[in-house]
């Protein structure tokens, strides 16, 4: 059930058809622009569990997450945990569990979210790590490096799924206790912990929440359509969808 619904959400990018769901828009956006690269139309109608897609070109929304995701997810896994335990063994071994784990494979074959919520969630997470990895060089190209990144990956995980926030809880539990490291470091000034700190707020909040609004202003553009989520919006939103019965409606405010 799950594909039929984000297959037709993917179909409502790539025909701009406006529609309102529970989610955040990013992992349908990225699922939409998979199938427009791939060829597919946005013409399936996904209408029930199990209908063949006969013609429709559905491998791109299919396939790139198998074929990519998948690996990425597994190089993922693979450094920070080399990173964490020094143990290559360990770290190997941990990356062809999650690799060919069958639960991962079986989703990874759907049109669905948890891969690509997956992919944010575990990219967090390395770049947590190495960040953390280069605490002894503060303010060095690869620490602005890596702690932007964090901050990426965290929108990114917040615009997929909305259970994203556990892995901004991790995120900003470290940053608390890294914040408590330095502040109990006499070596260091004031001036250079508001420096750090000043750098975390701008990273791993402001970058974040900048993202995150940035990919609901793509949605609104992308979306100029007139669709099945018009009546959950004002009337003076519905008047600016193409096709709408208000559209270019004067709505006195």
């Amino acid at each position: 059930w799950d594909e039929t619904h984000f297959g037709k959400m993917g179909s409502y990018y790539i025909n701009r058809t406006f529609f309102f769901d529970v989610h955040p828009p990013l992992g349908k956006m990225l699922i939409g622009l998979a199938g427009y690269l791939s060829g597919y139309d946005g013409t399936f109608p996904f209408q029930k569990p199990g209908d063949r897609y006969e013609q429709h070109n559905y491998i791109g929304m299919r396939g790139v997450r198998l074929s990519l995701l998948d690996q990425v997810r597994g190089l993922f896994s693979l450094v920070p945990l080399l990173e964490l335990s020094k143990s290559l063994p360990a770290a190997l071994l941990t990356a062809f569990i999650l690799i060919f784990d069958t639960g991962c494979i079986t989703l990874s074959q759907y049109i669905l979210l948890d891969p690509i919520l997956m992919f944010f969630l575990m990219g967090a997470v390395l770049s947590m790590v190495k960040c953390n990895n280069c605490a002894d060089r503060p303010f060095s190209a690869s620490w602005w490096f890596w702690l932007s990144l964090t901050g990426v990956n965290l929108a990114g995980a917040m615009g997929v799924k909305f259970v994203g926030l556990f892995v901004v809880l991790l995120v900003g539990l470290n940053t608390i206790y890294d914040l408590w490291d330095l502040l109990g470091n006499l070596s260091l000034s004031l001036v250079v912990f508001g420096k750090h700190l000043l750098a975390r707020v701008l990273c791993l909040i402001v970058l974040p929440l900048a993202l995150y609004t940035a990919i609901f202003a793509v949605h609104f553009a992308v979306l100029n359509r007139s669709g099945p989520g018009d009546g959950f919006f004002s009337s003076a939103f519905q008047s600016q969808l193409i096709g709408n019965n208000l559209h270019n409606v004067s709505i006195p405010e």
